[in-house]
């Protein structure tokens, strides 16, 4: 199972946000795009920041509470981002998530550029076709 690697199993066209984007435009892209959570990328696509769902409905009771609709994703976003990289192994990511609160984690290159992002759904498909591989060469 070492040989699982995140660039095979992760998410290549994640939602993006930016540190300007309002708070709700952010939530819709979210619902959108059906992620629980998205990178907030500069404009080289570098990844500065993450942003949760958690994140958001935090805000979203202040904002109804208050009746304040204006919040900026540069406000609430976690910095700075757990990230993976996409040669990294699928099993070290496993081993985080059971530790670490995020459930979706940006992929990216050396220099943070953002190549896909990984959940744990798609964790879980990985180990189960592994798994489901290693049954059939005992058959």
């Amino acid at each position: 199972m070492e040989s699982l690697k995140i660039v095979d199993y992760m998410n290549r066209r994640p939602v993006k946000l930016t540190v300007n984007m309002p708070v709700a435009e952010a939530v819709e892209m979210l619902l959108v795009s059906k992620q629980t959570g998205g990178p907030v990328v500069d404009v080289n696509n570098r990844v500065i920041g993450f942003l949760s769902e958690q994140d958001c409905i935090s805000q979203m009771i202040t904002s109804s509470y208050y009746r304040e609709q204006v919040c900026k994703v540069s406000e609430i976003m976690k910095t700075p981002p757990l990230t993976f990289k996409a040669y990294d192994s699928i099993l070290e990511l496993a081993q985080r998530m059971l530790t670490e609160r995020p459930k979706v984690y940006p992929v990216v290159d050396d220099d943070m550029t953002l190549l896909g992002t990984i959940n744990r759904s798609d964790v879980l498909h990985a180990i189960d076709v592994q798994l489901h591989d290693g049954y059939k060469d005992k058959l």
